[in-house]
Order: C-alpha cells, then sequence, then structure tokens
C-alpha cells in the first residue's frame, strides 16, 4: 500500500528504533522538515500516489547500537509495490528488480525472494537519500527536505557505530563519503568506506569502478571479522 491520504502521513507515529529518535525529532521540527510536511500535504491532496507506506522502516528494524554497515541508495523503487522502507529491498512474492539482482549476483547468492530484512536485523541500515517517492517518478521527491534528515543520519551513524563499513554505490552515495569520512575520523570510530558503481544494469559493468567484481562484500566481511563483528553479510 502506498500513502495515499492525509491521514497516512504521520511521521511523529512512525515506530523508529533505540537511538534514532533525537535526529527524527529534530529533523520534524526543522524548517527542512516543516517544509518537506507541507510539500507531502500538497502532493497527496493532489493526489499523488507515493511510495512507500513506511519510509521509516529501516530506523525501525536497525537500532543504532547495531549498525555496522550502511547501504546507501538514491529513492525508493517507484513501482506499485515494490519500495517498504529499505533500499534496494522487496518483499517476497514481488519479483526482483534489476539492481538487487546485482547485488545478488556480487554477493554470490540466488535467494528465493528480495528481502533484505534479514540484513537489516542484523546491523545494516538500507537508507536512501530520500525516503520517498510518486508512482512512476524516479527522483520527484529529491530535494525537497529529506536529504537533511538522511544526511543527520548519517553523521549520527559515523559519529557513533565503530566498527561500520558504509557501502557507497554510484554517485549519489559516493558524495557523502566525505561527511562519514570527517565525521567518523572527529569521534574516532572505525570506518570503510566502499566506492563503486551503481549496481544498475545501466553503469554495474562500467569504469571507472564496475560494481560488478567489486568485492565489496568480501572486503566487508573480512573487515568487520578482523574487529570481531561477523554474520553481517
Amino acid at each position: 500500500m502506498p500513502v495515499q491520504s492525509l491521514q497516512a502521513w504521520t511521521p511523529e507515529r512512525w515506530p523508529v528504533g533505540e537511538g534514532w529518535q533525537e535526529v527524527v525529532h529534530d529533523f520534524l521540527h526543522s524548517p527542512q522538515g516543516r517544509a518537506l510536511a507541507e510539500f507531502m500535504r500538497q502532493r497527496l491532496a493532489a493526489g499523488a500516489v507515493i511510495y512507500p507506506p513506511t519510509p521509516f522502516h529501516a530506523l525501525e528494524l536497525t537500532p543504532l547500537a547495531q549498525v555496522h554497515a550502511v547501504v546507501l541508495g538514491q529513492d525508493p523503487y517507484h513501482g506499485p509495490g515494490q519500495a517498504h522502507g529499505l533500499a534496494f529491498s522487496v518483499q517476497p512474492g514481488v519479483k526482483i528488480p534489476p539492481s538487487l539482482r546485482n547485488i545478488f549476483k556480487e554477493l554470490g547468492e540466488r535467494p528465493d525472494n528480495g528481502s533484505l530484512v534479514d540484513w537489516a536485523r542484523r546491523g545494516v541500515l538500507l537508507l536512501n537519500a530520500s525516503l520517498t517517492v510518486e508512482d512512476g517518478q524516479a527522483g520527484s521527491h529529491a530535494r525537497k527536505g529529506w536529504e537533511a534528515l538522511t544526511d543527520a543520519l548519517l553523521a549520527k551513524v559515523a559519529a557513533t557505530a565503530s566498527p561500520c563499513v558504509y557501502l557507497l554505490w554510484g554517485a549519489h552515495a559516493q558524495a557523502k563519503a566525505e561527511l562519514i569520512r570527517a565525521t567518523a575520523r572527529q569521534h574516532g570510530r572505525e570506518a570503510l568506506i566502499l566506492q563503486a558503481n551503481h549496481p544498475s544494469p545501466l553503469s554495474a559493468s562500467r569504469p571507472p569502478v564496475p560494481f560488478l567484481g567489486c568485492g565489496h562484500f568480501e572486503q566487508a566481511r573480512q573487515w568487520l571479522n578482523e574487529r570481531g563483528v561477523q554474520g553481517i553479510f
């Protein structure tokens, strides 16, 4: 189900896990948060169909203290029944999108479904830069305010989580590398930042750093294992 009514736009009531409450509260009461709420009200009043129904689902499933990896996407899937609040993930029974198929290919697995809920529960924060999107319109909620929240969430992770691997695929995600690096350094946190092309078929095999064959999952496992963290991917 998408967000289809003004009554469904109730972010104050959406559950988040331990450690995220202050960041979310501060955003919702900030100028950017109020501007986003007004934008959402206007779009819903105009009849827009917005996905997913639970934009904070990643924060609900992965408390801050459990985070040892971050996968950063751009915005949710914009097709019916696809997005459910976790970057790149779809629920069981939904056809696996091409980008996620490439992620599983790089991982060396062929699962029966595209749900990444188990990853989220093991400490992988599956975060999109924009947490909502309109039906059939990729990027439609970019630069409407969500980025202020997701930047604050990334900064919170970088200041708190240690050790933590950041998987930044594509230029949009890689633009966050310096924020992560500087914040982790400032707070003395161990951070491994891995960057490659986006897993989309349009870029997964292209230079400068093809996603397919990048070895990020193996590097992440080895680095985390050396620091006593196992079973994340």
